[in-house]
């Protein structure tokens, strides 16, 4: 802590010496909530950090021909059209501490379970350059959630960026948080080193120690951070706080460590920065969102990588939809981004099938290129077999089972099977030879089926 406080000092010495310290100051012309307009601030760079005087912190978020609008993420009192604004020369930068494993931070470096600000930090870019693609590598390495419908049928590698979308209460954030807790048991059957990194976008405190609790319980806080901004936050706040938890990652993701990134979620992230877009007086274009809301989460989840060093990052955004519809606005627009999407059944949750997956709409865009040759094999069987029960029971769900050929009984009754070796409750994660144990027989009794 000693060095940090003389590094700052010595860093306003050489400020003087160089006439560096002579910062600009405007007044504020305009109060629109958490957004001020400031005019005679000439030097101000886009995204510098700037204060109202006693009043509260910001960042430049627009420039205008005569003023600038400035996002407010701190506020000691209210503030007043008149009141000045100073300059800092900085950018706005969020803190990053290596001891914040185990604990719920924000964006400033406070631990918010004791409310102190964490020793030995480092100031970190809110957002880095994207990775360029000379310096990424293949992902073919698994990232193995534990849970059989999703390591099986539609499996996630190291590096890959996989959606999960589905409605209110279907279990999104229970499979983030089941491949959370099954990477404890990769640490110990394998050489296995994941970093986790739980950001909570605009969630309530509830929420957040609710899952803080779940993990807490199954030792997974021992390699999870969770990066929060709860609804109690400045809106622009909640809207940047996925970039420092990607910042954060990269931050291990250098030290060559595999890095798990949950989002929960973006569709909450995308109507906050709708909010601010419209406050700032941004033109709205489709559904109200700002031309750039394409490019602002292409941004964010272009991070997810294997980088060249051998560490990565695997990004798992969730996206919350109304009555199942994945073809809205920012659902389409995620789609196209990530590498495929495991949508959840609110109908398939209600009948007791949980993980309850839409196995018909899901999708993985790298499939068996992040499998091992065994599950890949037993996976590409499952999964036609499976599906095709999908489409036949649909079909002769009400149907009399005695006026069924035998080929189509023992169809629907290998389907079943199939759908009931999926099921698996929650925080039980299943090794890749257990799921193998689980199935392997399954298929061989179709395959004896076929034969006779």
């Amino acid at each position: 802590m000693g060095t940090h406080i003389e590094d700052l000092v010595n860093q306003k010495v050489e400020q003087i010496k160089n006439k560096e310290n002579v910062f600009d100051s405007g007044t504020v012309i305009k109060v629109k909530d958490y957004i001020i307009e400031v005019s005679g601030l000439e030097n101000v760079t886009y995204f510098e950090k700037v204060t109202i005087w006693e009043k509260g912190m910001g960042y430049v978020n627009q420039i205008n021909e005569h003023s600038v609008t400035v996002a407010i993420v701190r506020e000691y009192a209210p503030i007043k059209i008149g009141d000045i604004v100073k300059t800092t020369g900085e950018q706005f930068k969020a803190v990053f501490a290596k001891q914040a494993i185990g604990r719920i931070v924000d964006i400033f470096g406070t631990d918010l379970l004791s409310g102190k600000v964490f020793e030995n930090i480092k100031y970190i870019n809110i957002e880095n350059d994207t990775i360029p693609i000379m310096d990424r590598r293949e992902v073919k390495r698994p990232m193995l959630t534990g849970i059989a419908g999703i390591d099986l049928i539609y499996p996630i590698g190291k590096g890959q960026r996989q959606l999960i979308i589905g409605d209110k209460k279907s279990g999104k954030t229970q499979i983030a948080l089941d491949t959370i807790v099954n990477q404890g048991s990769e640490r110990v059957n394998s050489e296995n080193d994941v970093i986790c990194i739980y950001i909570a976008v605009g969630k309530t405190k509830k929420e957040i120690k609710t899952i803080y609790n779940e993990l807490l319980k199954r030792g997974a806080l021992s390699y999870t951070t969770m990066v929060v901004a709860t609804n109690d936050d400045k809106q622009p706040v909640v809207s940047l706080i996925p970039f420092v938890g990607l910042s954060i990652a990269e931050e291990y993701m250098k030290m060559k460590k595999d890095v798990i990134v949950v989002i929960d979620d973006l569709k909450k992230h995308a109507d906050t920065y709708r909010e601010i877009s419209l406050i700032s007086g941004k033109t709205p274009g489709r559904e109200a969102y700002p031309a750039d809301i394409f490019y602002l989460h292409a941004r964010l989840l272009e991070k997810g990588c294997q980088y060249k060093n051998g560490g990565s990052i695997t990004i798992l955004p969730i996206v919350e939809t109304k009555g199942g519809d994945i073809t809205d606005y920012i659902s389409t627009n995620i789609i196209s981004i990530t590498d495929g999407q495991i949508v959840m059944s609110e109908k398939e949750f209600a009948k007791g099938n949980k993980p309850a997956i839409n196995y018909k709409n899901s999708v993985s865009r790298l499939g068996g290129a992040v499998q091992k040759p065994e599950i890949k094999q037993l996976g590409a069987e499952v999964r036609r077999t499976f599906l095709s029960y999908l489409e036949t029971k649909e079909v002769y769900e009400l149907a009399n089972m005695d006026e069924m050929t035998e080929e189509l009984k023992n169809k629907m009754k290998v389907g079943a099977q199939i759908q009931e070796a999926l099921n698996q409750p929650k925080f039980m994660p299943l090794s890749n030879e257990e799921i193998i144990d689980r199935f392997e027989s399954i298929i061989k009794q179709e395959g004896n089926t076929n034969e006779n």
